[in-house]
């Protein structure tokens, strides 16, 4: 398979909820517009931000399903469907069902309550998965603050190299520059390496990166890529202020408790996605009024998604 090198903004979208906790996948199609109207170029669906492991086989088949049906005729938008890591059975099928409806492609972690004990033993569930879609891009999602499956993905793409034809990359969430240089030149740049940690987009753009995935993709694209045009122009000085930026917008979310507070972001340019899940903590309607003035502060209507 020819490993393709995707580029651009990949947002890592919201599960949207209704009132009452249930899947609500009527929004996804505006979703999806108003991600291609701010220049995003896919979706990475049912992660970390899209609560994968949160949801049911069917809700997430569901989420799957209203992507597909909203983007397939879309060739420039590559839609990545994240499979959990823990029961391969599942994470099997849910391989299958993607490709069965036409996604671009998959995506595992390592199993994250019995934790493989070495990098052979990743690479053979990488390949136990991914040998069974034998025709789509299958990438690893390295994330070891959430799985504490903390292995070099060096040594990952090595074990892969040769033996499992369909793997495309890793989607790269961690800080370990040395790490993901590796990976980027590894077999003259042989696999994509997505980054994936949005407040240090400017140090992975120095080491090359073109594609990347991010949370915060989904409200304030245009950030990033003015963050991006400052690169490549080598206006490094802008560069350093945009993605300063970025940083005080995300320091917002550990302000007021974490990852839900980005569905709380995404109030603020018009979608009502509802509340995570247990055991996520969702900020109270009083907090939500004291965020709404951090995030005027923050000149955030100058940069979000419109």
């Amino acid at each position: 398979m020819k490993i393709q090198h995707l580029q651009g903004l990949i947002s890592a979208p919201f599960t949207p909820f209704d009132s009452n906790g249930k899947l609500d996948v009527s929004l996804i199609p505006g979703y999806y517009s108003f991600l291609k109207k701010n220049g995003v170029t896919g979706a990475f669906i049912n992660g970390s931000t899209g609560e994968g492991v949160s949801t049911t086989m069917a809700e997430k088949k569901a989420v799957a399903q209203a992507w597909a049906d909203c983007s397939n005729h879309d060739a420039d938008f590559k839609v990545m469907a994240f499979l959990a890591g823990t029961c391969l059975a599942d994470c099997i099928e849910l391989a299958k069902h993607a490709y069965e409806i036409g996604l671009y492609a998959v995506s595992l972690t390592g199993p994250f309550y019995f934790k493989p004990a070495n990098v052979d033993m990743l690479a053979e569930v990488c390949i136990k998965v991914g040998t069974e879609v034998p025709n789509m891009p299958v990438y690893y999602y390295h994330i070891p603050v959430l799985t504490g499956v903390n292995f070099p993905m060096f040594d990952l793409v090595r074990a892969l190299d040769g033996k499992l034809a369909n793997f495309a990359g890793v989607k790269y969430t961690h800080e370990d520059f040395m790490d993901y240089q590796s990976c980027m030149t590894y077999a003259d740049g042989k696999y994509d390496m997505l980054w994936g940690r949005d407040e240090n987009m400017l140090s992975a753009l120095v080491l090359g990166a073109k594609g990347a995935v991010g949370s915060t993709f989904n409200y304030a694209a245009p950030l990033y890529y003015d963050l991006i045009d400052a690169f490549n122009t080598n206006d490094l000085v802008k560069a350093r202020v945009l993605q300063q930026k970025s940083i005080d917008m995300i320091r917002l979310l550990g302000k007021y408790g974490g990852i839900s507070v980005g569905k709380a972001y995404m109030k603020m340019v018009g979608f009502n996605l509802g509340e995570f899940r247990l055991p996520v903590k969702n900020m109270s309607a009083e907090q939500f009024e004291l965020f709404k003035k951090d995030v005027a502060s923050l000149n955030f209507d100058e940069y979000k998604s419109k």
